[in-house]
């Protein structure tokens, strides 16, 4: 892990063994990830991941065990897609008048066999405090393919408390408590449109544990226009999680029908996600 932080804002660990993801993220003297307070997906590699703050699902699928088209072995798309435990290149790291900034190049053999590339850029605003996550997936093989983004933004449960309520523009009401759905557990995606500047905002908290805070999620809404969260409450589980999309929460079939993105050899398509403790 390589610690991340700048004079304002969360201290992060990013991990270069798993596509510079967050590990640890530390607000007020705690770590606020789930740790071992997760379910056990069955993938060793997705299991490192969902200890941490976030992690990265794409670029080749998301969410469902699904059949590969033209494969005769019985090979499936992996849950999460094929980008946890690449390595990151690090390509730079600064720490120049209070702000701090990452760049690494991840890059990922997928499923199918095929390479793509994830540009990525942390930076934090010392002045500010808030994380910008700026990342481009590039389509480096010599075929047209799909490709999805998800953020999987995970919080321990156990640092929320009856106070703590999930707010935005996107939701129902406007809001309601972290506690939504039936009593161990929830799940649900809405389409979440730009508020300001391009960006969709969702908003946890405030959490005592955490210094009163509230954690704010802004994320850009032509590249990840959707927004599902969970939480899992069922033993050992203790988990709730933010996570801005691409694609709606339906079957890769029902996606192929028309809502793909294709990416031509050699194209790109940004993702941006800004997050901070206020």
């Amino acid at each position: 892990m390589i610690e991340f932080a700048a004079a304002k804002g969360p201290r992060l660990m990013l991990d270069e063994t798993s596509v510079m993801d967050i590990g640890g993220c530390i607000v007020d003297g705690v770590d606020i990830a789930p740790k071992r307070a997760i379910p056990d997906d069955g993938d060793p590699r997705i299991d490192h991941s969902l200890e941490g703050f976030l992690f990265t699902c794409g670029p080749d699928h998301i969410r469902h065990r699904e059949p590969i088209p033209g494969r005769t072995d019985g090979k499936v798309y992996p849950l999460h897609g094929s980008a946890c435990g690449h390595p990151a290149k690090v390509v730079w790291t600064k720490f120049e008048n209070g702000n701090a900034e990452c760049c690494a190049h991840i890059d990922i053999v997928t499923v199918e066999g095929l390479p793509q590339r994830i540009e990525r850029l942390w930076r934090i605003d010392g002045a500010t405090g808030e994380v910008s996550l700026d990342d481009r997936v590039v389509n480096t093989s010599d075929q047209v393919v799909p490709t999805f983004l998800m953020y999987h933004m995970n919080i321990g449960g156990k640092w929320l408390d009856a106070g703590t309520r999930l707010e935005g523009k996107m939701l129902e009401g406007g809001g309601f408590p972290w506690t939504f759905g039936e009593e161990l557990g929830g799940l649900f995606c809405v389409g979440a449109p730009a508020v300001t500047d391009g960006f969709a905002e969702v908003r946890l908290g405030p959490m005592k544990a955490a210094g009163e805070k509230t954690l704010c999620v802004r994320f850009r809404a032509d590249t990840l226009p959707h927004l599902q969260v969970w939480r899992n409450q069922k033993t050992p589980a203790d988990v709730f999680g933010i996570e801005p999309v691409s694609h709606r929460w339906v079957s890769r079939r029902e996606l192929q029908a028309g809502e793909f993105n294709m990416l031509q050899p050699g194209e790109s398509r940004s993702y941006a996600l800004r997050f901070a403790f206020l």
